[in-house]
């Protein structure tokens, strides 16, 4: 019992139960702009724990939108070649970013501060090129159309309603990998995070659990490529922009990062917001960044975290 709580914990908990409401969603509404949302939410989400597994350690990564175009092209270039078991091409779309990252984290995990962000930044800025310029196997420009929708049990998951319970589906598997590696590596992490140097003296192997993390989260990344390509049945370039990752850290540091639960409800309300605000034209980008001001500046743990701290006080607990 006690193997079970160290490895999921109740955030965790609460957070599939979260998602798993989003399975019940097409029995109250057949509402396009729901369905839609809410994808764009439960993607958001599966990218956010991307980000969230590096802020663990300290680390704040830029390189999510490539190793999410990795994992959504892995699924688009499969499409063409007839594959399309569900099962098949989630596992490609996981294991074909972590196994790009094992390299790139020997190079950019010798990085700290901003010389990481950097790094990490121009990774999705060569990918992109790389996208661009490779029409042969990405299509280039124009990208892969008409990517057919996966088979769940021998069933075309075409329909929007389907589409939305395999996002629904994808979130929750990333949330079981995301909660199982920060919740069991907790305390390396932890101890990265507060002083690498230090837990290196004391005799933590710290490239290891960091080269551990990045792997772990290029592989969620390509979750996350996945349930968009899966949504749009297209891969693009435009879709896996560098600047998209600006968009990641905003959840994960607006919700919060003491917990899962920040970029839950990070991805959740800026993602509402962002679609909220879309409807005043030319005062979107303006509203969208107000927002984010104004939740840093006044609660600097993110959502949860000042939300836990206040029940903190309420109860008396220092």
């Amino acid at each position: 019992m006690r193997g079970r709580i160290s490895l999921f914990g109740w955030a965790e908990l609460l957070a599939v139960v979260v998602l798993a409401c989003g399975f019940l969603v097409p029995m109250y509404t057949r509402s396009v702009l729901v369905y839609s949302v809410l994808n764009q939410a439960f993607i958001g989400f599966i990218a956010a724990q991307s980000v969230w597994i590096m802020l663990r350690m300290n680390l704040l990564s830029f390189a999510t939108p490539a190793f999410m175009a990795i994992g959504g092209y892995t699924v688009a270039i499969a499409g063409q070649y007839d594959i399309t078991n569900a099962f098949v091409v989630t596992i490609g779309a996981f294991l074909l970013p972590a196994l790009v990252a094992i390299p790139l984290g020997a190079l950019v995990l010798r990085l700290r501060g901003t010389y990481f962000v950097l790094v990490t930044f121009v990774l999705s800025e060569i990918m992109q090129l790389l996208l661009f310029e490779t029409p042969a196997l990405t299509g280039g420009s124009n990208g892969i159309s008409g990517v057919p929708p996966v088979t769940l049990l021998g069933v075309d998951m075409a329909s929007n309603r389907q589409v939305l319970q395999f996002c629904c589906g994808l979130a929750i598997l990333a949330t079981v990998i995301t909660g199982a590696l920060t919740r069991f590596f907790r305390q390396h992490f932890a101890a990265i995070e507060e002083n690498e140097i230090l837990a290196e003296s004391l005799g933590l192997v710290v490239w290891r659990f960091k080269a551990l993390g990045f792997v772990v989260s290029a592989g969620v990344a390509g979750l996350a490529g996945f349930a968009l390509v899966s949504m749009l049945l297209t891969a693009h370039p435009s879709s896996f922009a560098s600047a998209t990752a600006v968009d990641f850290i905003a959840y994960t540091i607006v919700g919060g990062r003491a917990s899962i639960l920040g970029p839950l409800v990070g991805a959740g309300g800026l993602v509402y917001a962002t679609n909220l605000f879309g409807t005043h034209g030319q005062y979107a980008q303006g509203l969208y960044g107000v927002l984010i001001l104004v939740v840093v500046l006044v609660a600097r743990g993110g959502v949860v975290g000042t939300i836990a701290s206040l029940a903190g006080r309420w109860k008396g607990r220092p």
